[in-house]
């Protein structure tokens, strides 16, 4: 009887088992929320918003929001150089390999100060390497500062905002 009772108890609970065994797999590979902490991304990120982050992408474009840790804290971040590029930043305009390259998700009043990577002592971005950059310039700890950030650092991308509801959907068109 005592036997019959635990396999009746382990079958009842089998489909709960299944059902957290599979979030938990989703959100370690596939899916997870990331919250913004800061202003480095506004205005096209607040502090607190709610983003769905894409860990399966790993397919990485210039423009692309990324999250990535750096030093114990997951940061979020635009790509902005690719890996062999020269990144320069002069008149608040940004050049790569010398071309200009229009940022269409900055409003008009957003400055940048002018840079180069040779700052960095460096004069192209390395290879499996990004430059980052948050989209309120003048408020954000980026590759400015610390220098490009390593492919394997990346846990993802996200363009979807879940929170708050006003927000709901793809903020980065």
């Amino acid at each position: 009887m005592d036997k019959e009772k635990a396999v009746k108890t382990i079958k009842s609970l089998l489909p709960y088992i299944i059902i957290i065994v599979v979030v938990v797999l989703i959100r370690t590979f596939i899916i997870t929320p990331v919250q913004v902490d800061g202003s480095s991304m506004y205005p096209t990120l607040d502090d607190n918003e709610i983003l769905l982050l894409k860990k399966y992408d790993k397919n990485y474009k210039r423009f692309d929001v990324v999250v990535f840790d750096y030093e114990g804290s997951r940061l979020i971040k635009r790509i902005i150089g690719l890996p062999g590029e020269t990144i320069e930043y002069k008149n608040n305009k940004l050049y790569v390999n010398g071309k200009y390259i229009k940022e269409n998700f900055l409003p008009k009043y957003q400055e940048t100060y002018d840079f180069s990577l040779t700052k960095l002592g460096i004069t192209k971005v390395p290879k499996d390497h990004y430059f980052v950059m948050g989209d309120n310039r003048t408020n954000s700890m980026d590759s400015r500062i610390f220098g490009p950030i390593s492919k394997d650092q990346i846990d993802g991308k996200t363009n979807f905002a879940l929170f708050p509801f006003s927000d709901f959907g793809n903020f980065n068109k």
